[in-house]
């Protein structure tokens, strides 16, 4: 058996990654009920907490060192994942991005995260501010993106304080071109990338910020005609 032919029975009996990346300070909860096809492997990969000053550019890395690119594989992040994942097409190209509840380019922030971006204000707030009771507050406050989700507390796991300090002031200073090819799915409510800013591929009807979780079945099938 030559090498050609091994190589080729590995690529038809292997399945292709999808490398998901979650919303800020989520985990994999939001998604969990997601079905995907059968076809692909898939992987989640957890946020990591940035050193001290990391620029985008090199947290970006470190999040990509994981993903195999010696194979055909795909991309797909949630909420401030979506912005991860299309950074990291830069360094490794995916066969297909596809970003939920997210935005494609700095041109489609929301007023709060362009003030946020004009006032510098995530750069003067302390590490300190972000304690225990302030996420817990910010919990509180995710409840108005889907008030009637009795979970939504739940998904917010990732508490660390500079991990939310840094990735506050990373999306706010946000730059980024479009990419015609990134695939973008968003919530007809969705009060944190208002619909009004983009013009998304899809719109689950609907959906607040929380659709993963909340229209998980009109998601799947998206997903599936995406992934055929």
């Amino acid at each position: 058996m030559d090498v050609f032919f091994k190589i080729s029975i590995f690529f038809y009996f292997s399945k292709m990654k999808i490398y998901i990346v979650s919303g800020l300070g989520a985990d994999f909860k939001v998604l969990e009920k997601i079905q995907f096809p059968d076809q692909y492997e898939i992987v989640f990969l957890d946020w990591l907490i940035p050193q001290k000053d990391e620029r985008l550019y090199t947290y970006v890395e470190r999040m990509a060192e994981r993903i195999d690119s010696s194979e055909p594989f795909c991309l797909l992040g949630y909420s401030f994942g979506g912005i991860m994942v299309q950074e990291i097409h830069k360094l490794k190209p995916a066969e297909k991005v596809v970003i939920l509840g997210s935005i494609k380019s700095d041109k489609e922030k929301s007023k709060l995260i362009r003030a946020g971006e004009l006032t510098r204000i995530p750069k003067i707030v302390p590490v300190s501010f972000f304690n225990d009771r302030t996420t817990n507050i910010y919990s509180v406050v995710r409840k108005f993106f889907d008030p009637k989700n009795p979970r939504v507390l739940q998904y917010f796991r990732v508490r660390d304080p500079y991990y939310l300090k840094w990735s506050i002031e990373k999306i706010s200073d946000w730059k980024y071109e479009e990419n015609p090819e990134v695939i973008q799915i968003l919530g007809d409510r969705d009060i944190v990338f208002p619909l009004k800013n983009s013009k998304p591929n899809y719109v689950v009807k609907g959906g607040t910020h929380l659709f993963p979780a909340t229209k998980y079945k009109e998601v799947s099938k998206i997903l599936g005609d995406i992934f055929k």
